[in-house]
């Protein structure tokens, strides 16, 4: 059975290259499935690399999960898909070369080495369907037909209305909402949208906020993005992960033994092979 931070590293994982199931015709649409059918034909072969460096009645294993997490959390975009410094915490002391041969400091931005491609918000409506925390299936509609045309608005807030509940193409229920645009500092009403899920029945009575606000923000990443692409994504992230491991190995390491040095290289073989 699969830890705790196991879970939590592939469902993270699989959420950057899967995202929740869309449909519709779109460059995002497109993209996503495109590194969908990747990931399924790559994450088993993973597990299996995994397998061989922490069995699953290995202690090392959860731990293993756990700072594959930490480091690929930092670099990884959800939605667009791109790899920079996206989310540090200010404990970790991120670097770049400050001197070297009497030249002068060498800066960094969050933003080097990319490529811009573009910036880009298409409004239509989809369906969304997902599994939350809980593994319970959530299962939404998103009708954006007030909104799609009305592109000298396209910068403003969205706002979303629970509008009904409806059926997908399988004949499952999901709940359908409007999505309309911001006017006069007007928002979306979450307590109302989930007392309004609530009256509709027992399959919607279990919707949290949490479920809510995954599924707006899927919404929101099909309608905007901002898309980069790292002119060498490979040497950035294994030169990122030297570092990190370095300032693991000196501030935080103390045992040094064959069996730790043995984890810490099955630890780097597997981030190398991600």
């Amino acid at each position: 059975m699969s830890g705790k931070q196991e879970k939590r590293f592939m469902r993270a994982l699989r959420a950057l290259f899967t995202g929740a199931k869309t449909e519709g015709k779109s460059g995002f649409v497109n993209l996503m499935a495109i590194k969908q059918a990747h990931f399924a034909a790559v994450e088993g072969e993973l597990l299996k690399e995994i397998a061989k460096v922490a069995p699953p009645d290995d202690r090392f294993r959860e731990e293993l999960f756990d700072k594959l997490h930490h480091f690929f959390s930092r670099h990884f975009c959800e939605g667009s898909g791109s790899v920079y410094f996206r989310d540090l915490a200010a404990a970790d002391r991120v670097y770049d070369r400050v001197f070297a041969d009497g030249r002068d400091i060498a800066l960094a931005w969050k933003t080097r080495d990319l490529f811009y491609v573009k910036s880009d918000r298409v409004v239509q409506s989809i369906p969304v369907e997902f599994r939350n925390e809980r593994g319970m299936p959530r299962r939404c509609f998103f009708n954006a037909a007030e909104t799609e045309s009305r592109r000298a608005n396209e910068r403003r807030e969205f706002v979303f209305v629970f509008d009904k509940i409806g059926k997908n193409r399988d004949g499952d229920k999901r709940a359908e909402f409007r999505v309309e645009y911001s006017e006069r500092g007007r928002g979306t009403k979450i307590p109302e949208i989930l007392k309004a899920l609530r009256d509709a029945g027992d399959e919607f009575a279990g919707w949290r906020e949490e479920d809510l606000l995954r599924a707006f923000g899927v919404f929101r990443r099909q309608a905007e993005a901002d898309f980069f692409i790292h002119k060498n994504a490979r040497a950035f992230l294994r030169g990122q992960l030297r570092v990190w491991m370095a300032q693991y190995l000196f501030d935080d390491e103390t045992r040094f033994d064959q069996q730790r040095m043995r984890q810490l290289k099955g630890l780097r073989d597997i981030a190398w092979k991600i």
